[in-house]
C-alpha cells in the first residue's frame, strides 16, 4: 500500500517538507550550538524560496499553500524564538527574571508568527504585496545577526518583541523583484556555507540587506505607477 501523499504532492511540496525538517533540526541543536541553529534556519529560508520557484515552473498541488504555512511555523516561528532563548540562557542563565522575559518574548514571537501565517494564507497569497513583516524576513534578520556575532541578549530580546509586533502590523511590504531575489539568494547561500569568510562578511551583508528591506521597502522599494511591484519573485508561496 502506497503512502497517501504519493501522486498527490509535488516536488515543490517535498522541498516545503524539508523546510519543516530543517526547522526541527534548528530547534534541536539551538541550546548546544546556536550558530549551527542559525545556519539551519537560513538554509530553511533557502528551501522556502526554492519551493516557490519550483511551484511556478514545475507545478504545485492543492495542499501546497497549507503545507508552506505549516512548515514555516517550525522554521520561522518556533526555531528563531528558540535560537534567541538559547543565546539568552547562555548569557543570563542565573538570572531567572531576565530569562523569563526572554521566554515571554519568544512565546509572543511564535504566537504572532502563526497569526501572520494564517492571515497571509487567507488573504495575501495571490497579491504582490503583504501586510506585516514576513516571518521569513524576521527569521533571517535574527539568524544573520547571531551568525554575524551580534549576540547581546538584551538586543536580541528587544528585537524579538519588535519583530513580533511588526509581523501583525498593517505596514505593507512588496515582494522582491526577481533580480534582487537572485542577489539576496546568493548572499544568503554564502552566509550559510562560509559564515566565517573574511570576518563574517556574508552574515553581515545578509543582515544589512534584511534590515534595509525591513526599514526602507514599505516606502522606497521599486514599484510601477499603479503602486505594485513589477517582475516580482516567481512562484510566491510564503
Amino acid at each position: 500500500m502506497k503512502p497517501r501523499f504519493v501522486g498527490r504532492l509535488s516536488l515543490a511540496d517535498a522541498v516545503t517538507a524539508s523546510n519543516a525538517a530543517l526547522g526541527f533540526l534548528a530547534v534541536a541543536v539551538a541550546t548546544a550550538n546556536p550558530e549551527l541553529a542559525a545556519r539551519l534556519i537560513l538554509l530553511a529560508a533557502v528551501a522556502d524560496g526554492l519551493d516557490g520557484v519550483l511551484a511556478r515552473h514545475v507545478g504545485s498541488s492543492a495542499a501546497g499553500p497549507y503545507l508552506d504555512s505549516l512548515a514555516d511555523v517550525a522554521s520561522f516561528s518556533v526555531a528563531p524564538a528558540m535560537l534567541v532563548v538559547a543565546v539568552v540562557r547562555e548569557a543570563w542563565g542565573a538570572d531567572a527574571l531576565r530569562v523569563a522575559v526572554a521566554l515571554a518574548g519568544g512565546a509572543l514571537f511564535v504566537a504572532m508568527a502563526i497569526v501572520r501565517l494564517g492571515l497571509y494564507t487567507a488573504y495575501d497569497t495571490d497579491d504582490d504585496v503583504t501586510e506585516g513583516v514576513p516571518t521569513t524576513l524576521a527569521s533571517v534578520i535574527m539568524s544573520a545577526g547571531v551568525l554575524a556575532g551580534f549576540t547581546d541578549p538584551f538586543v536580541l530580546v528587544v528585537l524579538t518583541f519588535v519583530l513580533a509586533g511588526l509581523m501583525v502590523s498593517t505596514v505593507t511590504y512588496p515582494d522582491l523583484l526577481a533580480r534582487d531575489a537572485v542577489i539576496m539568494g546568493i548572499v544568503h547561500s554564502l552566509a550559510v556555507l562560509v559564515p566565517d569568510f573574511r570576518g563574517r562578511a556574508f552574515p553581515y551583508a545578509l543582515l544589512t540587506l534584511g534590515l534595509a528591506y525591513l526599514v526602507l521597502s514599505p516606502q522606497f522599494y521599486w514599484r510601477t505607477t499603479d503602486g505594485k511591484t513589477a517582475q516580482t519573485t516567481e512562484g510566491k508561496r510564503s
